[in-house]
């Protein structure tokens, strides 16, 4: 008897929370019915720790989540019957990072970009007020959103030739510049298709250990995203779920699996995608 579990991977902003308003009322009775159907939905965004367990706390999640566009999975330590390997235990979780901290890429802006420096501000410069201000966060939430680990997100200022420029300076240098749903990012060559993949393969052995004799267990994982730092995401899943932005359209896939584009934007095309493959 063949089993397949299925696990959905997600984006945060602009996918299931809403562009402008960060709401997500729209999906909250699919996330219920996923919880119910003990599908796991794991968050894999460029948001904070600190954002992340806020959030997770109000989807009501329990599954483990990736933070900082892929830099590190956080497992709630419930989640698998033993730590996978090459974990760290950081409070109640098995923490996996796949790049270097946030201060190696603070020390490269400050002292190898000289020329740029009047073309963007980075996260860490950016008092909590400005912060709210540009992103439309609450204080406390811009508080939690500057608290980073592993990378730092920039309000590019310039124009785009030399935003390219810098980008191909920066790679040059040993970074990874990511273009996000407001930011670019920059920070080591970690992204959500690698964490996507590690996790995954983590959930097949602890399925595996599981099974009676008779089995045999694999996994459909499914993305859902709207930005360029989802592609590698979009990219690794079984099923890739491109979400409707009202800012920008659909990135480019080059991929040969299924691929869904919604119809409506946000956390309505969220729940429009995930109700559909459910029925199917």
């Amino acid at each position: 008897m063949n089993t397949v579990k299925k696990i959905i991977f997600s984006d945060l902003d602009g996918t299931l929370l809403d562009h402008f308003t960060y709401q997500f009322v729209a999906a909250s009775e699919t996330l219920q019915q996923l919880k119910s159907a003990n599908i796991p939905v794991i968050l894999n965004t460029s948001k904070t720790l600190a954002e992340l367990e806020v959030i997770h706390s109000d989807l009501k999640l329990d599954a483990p989540f990736i933070i900082e566009n892929g830099a590190a999975i956080y497992i709630p330590m419930s989640t698998f019957t033993s730590q996978p390997k090459d974990t760290e235990v950081i409070g109640e979780y098995w923490v996996k990072s796949f790049c270097l901290p946030i201060q190696h890429w603070l020390t490269l802006l400050s002292e190898q970009a000289h020329d740029f420096s009047p073309y963007f501000q980075g996260f860490s410069t950016l008092p909590e007020s400005v912060l709210s201000k540009l992103t439309g966060l609450t204080l406390e939430e811009a508080k939690r959103a500057k608290q980073r680990q592993f990378g730092e997100p920039i309000q590019w200022l310039g124009n785009d030739k030399t935003k390219v420029e810098f980008i191909n300076h920066m790679l040059d240098l040993g970074a990874n510049v990511v273009q996000g749903g407001r930011f670019l990012h920059l920070g080591g060559y970690c992204d959500k298709g690698q964490a996507l993949l590690w996790l995954t393969e983590q959930y097949l052995e602890e399925y595996s250990t599981q099974q009676d004799c008779f089995e045999n267990t694999s996994i459909c994982t499914i993305a859902l995203g709207d930005g360029e730092n989802d592609i590698a995401m979009l990219e690794a899943a079984d099923i890739a779920v491109q979400v409707r932005s009202p800012v920008h359209d659909f990135p480019t896939l080059h991929r040969q699996k299924m691929t869904i584009q919604t119809k409506a934007y946000g956390p309505e095309g969220w729940a429009e995608a995930i109700k559909s493959l459910m029925k199917n």
